[in-house]
C-alpha cells in the first residue's frame, strides 16, 4: 500500500503533484484538533504535515502508534513535541530555509508602513478622505524615513539575517541580538553585479533596546511561556520606538505593549502573530497604532512553493 500523507494545514499544489507522482497518497482535508488522532489511526496516515495551526503533542503521539513522520512547513517547531516524537522513533523535520525571504520582506513592508502611517491612513481615507482631506494630510504628513535609523534584530538566525540584509540595503544600522552568536556575522547584500558584504557584530539586549529606533523579533516561543519583551524591556527603549513581531504570539507581552503604546514609549507596532490565535483580542486589532496581519509572514506564493519542495524532498528521502 502506498504511504498516506495528511497535510492538515495545507501544502502547495506543486508539492502534492510531485508526491502523488512518486506514489504517495496526499490528503489536504483539514481535521480539527480533537478529530486528528482518530483520522490518523482510522485512515492509516503515516506522515502528518502541519504549519502553525495544528499541534502535535505527546498525547497525540501516544495515541497514534503508526505515525512515522511529522513535517512542519516553516521554521518554528513549538507546536510539535519534537524530542518526544524522536524518542518514539518518529522522523521530525521542518523547512527552515524556505520562508526566510518572505518573512523578511514583510518585516520591511511593516516598517515602511509604520514609519509613514500608511496602514492607518488607508483606514481613514475611505471614511473621511473626501471631506477631511487637508486634515488627514496634516495628520499623516509627519512620518519618518528608515535610512539612518537603528534596527534591533532580536534573534539573528536565518530570518533575522535576511531581515538585516534588506534593512542594510535600505541604509539602516543593524543591532544584532542573539545569545548563540558571539562573533561578527557577514551579511551579503546580494545586490546583482555588486560585491557588497557588511559585517554585523552582535550587541547586548540592553544596548539594542536603548539605542533602537525600530525593533523586529525573530525568536521562538520561550519554553517557559515568558515574554522576550515585557514591561521591563519597554522601559529601556527610546521614546517613539516602532516594533514589529512576526515571530510568535507571546514573545511580546500584549498588555505591556498596549501600555507602552498609550504612554507613547512605542509610537506604533506591527503584529502578525498573537497569543490567542486564531482569536486575537479585539483591543489589539482595533488599536489605531497597531498594524495587524493574520499570521501571513511566510505566506507568499514563492515561499509556499519552496516549503512544499523541501517537504517533498524529506518525505521522498525517508521512503526511497
Amino acid at each position: 500500500m502506498s504511504v498516506k500523507i495528511l497535510a492538515n494545514d495545507g501544502i502547495a499544489d506543486d508539492a502534492v503533484a510531485r508526491l502523488e507522482a512518486s506514489g504517495f497518497i496526499v490528503d489536504t482535508n483539514k481535521r480539527e484538533q480533537d478529530q486528528l488522532a482518530d483520522a490518523i489511526n482510522n485512515e492509516d496516515f503515516k506522515v502528518v504535515l502541519v504549519r502553525s495551526a495544528t499541534k502535535i503533542r505527546k498525547e497525540l503521539i501516544d495515541a497514534c502508534p503508526g505515525l512515522e513522520m511529522i513535517g512542519r512547513g516553516g521554521v518554528g517547531m513549538d507546536n510539535v513535541d519534537v524530542e518526544y516524537a524522536r524518542e518514539k522513533g518518529i522522523t521530525v523535520f521542518n523547512t527552515p530555509a524556505s520562508s526566510s525571504q518572505a518573512v523578511a520582506e514583510l518585516v520591511m513592508a511593516c516598517m515602511f508602513s509604520l514609519a509613514r502611517g500608511v496602514y492607518d491612513a488607508d483606514r481613514a481615507m475611505p471614511k473621511t478622505g473626501a471631506t477631511e482631506f487637508k486634515a488627514l494630510k496634516k495628520k499623516y504628513g509627519k512620518g519618518i524615513e528608515l535610512r539612518g535609523k537603528k534596527l534591533a534584530v532580536i534573534g539573528f538566525g536565518r530570518i533575522g539575517q535576511f531581515a538585516a540584509r534588506y534593512a542594510l540595503g535600505a541604509g539602516m544600522e543593524v543591532l544584532a541580538v542573539d545569545a548563540f552568536i558571539k562573533e561578527p556575522v557577514e551579511i551579503d547584500l546580494q545586490i546583482p553585479g555588486v560585491d557588497a558584504i557588511v559585517e554585523v557584530s552582535p550587541v547586548s539586549m540592553e544596548e539594542a533596546l536603548t539605542q533602537a529606533d525600530f525593533i523586529t523579533l525573530h525568536v521562538p516561543a520561550q519554553a517557559d511561556g515568558s515574554a522576550v519583551i515585557g514591561e521591563a524591556e519597554f522601559n529601556k527603549m527610546k521614546d517613539g520606538v516602532r516594533l514589529v513581531n512576526l515571530a510568535r504570539g507571546g514573545v511580546v507581552n500584549e498588555d505591556a505593549l498596549l501600555a507602552a503604546l498609550e504612554s507613547g514609549k512605542v509610537a506604533a507596532a506591527a503584529l502578525d502573530v498573537f497569543e490567542n490565535e486564531p482569536t486575537p483580542r479585539e483591543d489589539l486589532l482595533t488599536h489605531p497604532n497597531i498594524l495587524s496581519t493574520p499570521h501571513i509572514g511566510a505566506a507568499t506564493v514563492e515561499a509556499q512553493a519552496r516549503i512544499g519542495g523541501e517537504i517533498a524532498e524529506n518525505i521522498e528521502a525517508k521512503y526511497a
